[in-house]
């Protein structure tokens, strides 16, 4: 099992069940009130708000909670003057984590995430300090109802900026050049049917293999900080065994949603 992305966090969340969907809802309407900011309220202009929005409604999320934090990323006012902050550091064994927030105090979320890093053995660095281990890439999940591999690789290896395609048990994601995730997303909504999720991530160019002892710190380390409410995606270049996951049932089920 290895690293983390945005939707994917959300979804382990949700595994929490309904204690925590008030949580959950927030971390969406803040991701759809930043996506209006940056890109305009439109979702057909801005295939960020369109995939937030379609993940919300995936998540049953009230119709009336996505048209207010529309209208709040529409707005001035002080209470929806959120901003993207990223933060990057190392885990225990050395693993790189960058955690990516949206915050209306940088101070606050700062010192928070210091504290959680300093907590569970880690350090936070320097932004830069581990995003050179990673490529910054779009990411489109499709669902294998919709594909099989066969046609999927075909279509992908005729569209110049495609990267990668990664298979798991129950969808493709599609790795691209970020100048091209609107108009792949487009093409394989055309030819394949509406996409799970379109957006940036990153990717980690090499693993870093993490053992028993090291690990459940390092699950604490991402779980406390994905909890935490500016927190808005966690990415790591950790890879644990099947065996040390099996060893540490507890977080098995976490990760496996369960």
């Amino acid at each position: 099992m290895a690293g983390h992305s945005k939707f994917k966090n959300i979804m382990h969340r949700k595994g929490a069940q309904d204690k925590k969907r008030a949580k959950i809802f927030s971390r969406l309407g803040r991701e759809i009130s930043v996506s209006v900011k940056v890109g305009g309220s439109d979702p057909n202009n801005n295939i960020r708000l369109r995939s937030a929005i379609s993940f919300a409604k995936a998540l049953n999320m009230p119709k009336d909670n996505i048209q207010r934090a529309i209208k709040k990323g529409e707005g001035n006012d002080s209470d929806s003057n959120y901003e993207e902050v990223r933060y990057e550091g190392y885990g225990p064994s050395g693993v790189a984590v960058i955690v990516e927030a949206v915050t209306n105090n940088k101070n606050r979320t700062a010192a928070e995430i210091r504290s959680t890093f300093g907590k569970f053995g880690g350090n936070l660095g320097e932004t830069g300090s581990v995003s050179h281990g990673f490529k910054r890439l779009g990411a489109i999940t499709i669902g294998k109802n919709l594909a099989t591999e066969e046609d999927l690789f075909e279509f992908i290896v005729e569209r110049e900026g495609s990267e990668d395609l990664e298979i798991s048990e129950n969808e493709y994601i599609i790795y691209c050049y970020p100048n091209i995730l609107h108009s792949l997303n487009e093409q394989i909504i055309v030819r394949f049917g509406e996409t799970l999720s379109a957006e940036l991530t990153w990717k980690n160019n090499i693993n870093i293999e993490v053992q028993k002892d090291n690990a459940e710190k390092l699950f604490k380390l991402l779980n406390t900080l994905e909890e935490n409410e500016d927190v808005q995606n966690v990415s790591s270049n950790f890879e644990v065994s099947e065996e040390v996951l099996a060893a540490l049932t507890h977080w098995e089920r976490i990760f496996n949603g369960r």
